[in-house]
């Protein structure tokens, strides 16, 4: 028996309960802690401080140079010809990247799925 599997099914178990019991996501059975033998688990929460957020927000004036790769693309506000770009893949795999633009002169936002 592998510590932190399913005895009976072979799936991962889940992380323990304080009840000291874990139900098996595969087969429904119910273990207790021996099921994870004498594997521990540490871990850190770091938050971030209102103080940090704010001296950031400071850091950014209003007529800063755009952030990112600046396109010869015109604005449909303002009419300027330069707009920075961001991309992030936010819809599945096989699918193209969104692209989001700012206008460098009024800061108009605009996005485009490629």
């Amino acid at each position: 028996m592998d510590p932190g599997f399913c005895p009976d099914c072979g799936s991962i178990l889940p992380p323990l309960k304080t009840t000291n019991k874990v139900s098996c996501y595969g087969c429904q059975s119910v273990f207790d802690a021996s099921a994870f033998g004498t594997m521990e688990t540490e871990y850190t929460i770091h938050f971030n401080s209102y103080a940090n957020k704010k001296s950031d927000q400071a850091d950014r004036g209003e007529g800063e140079a755009a952030e990112g790769p600046i396109v010869n693309r015109q604005c449909p506000k303002c009419g300027n010809d330069q707009m920075s770009y961001a991309t992030l893949q936010l819809r599945s795999a096989d699918e193209g990247q969104t692209v989001f633009f700012t206008c460098t002169k009024c800061k108009y936002k605009m996005s485009e799925n490629s």
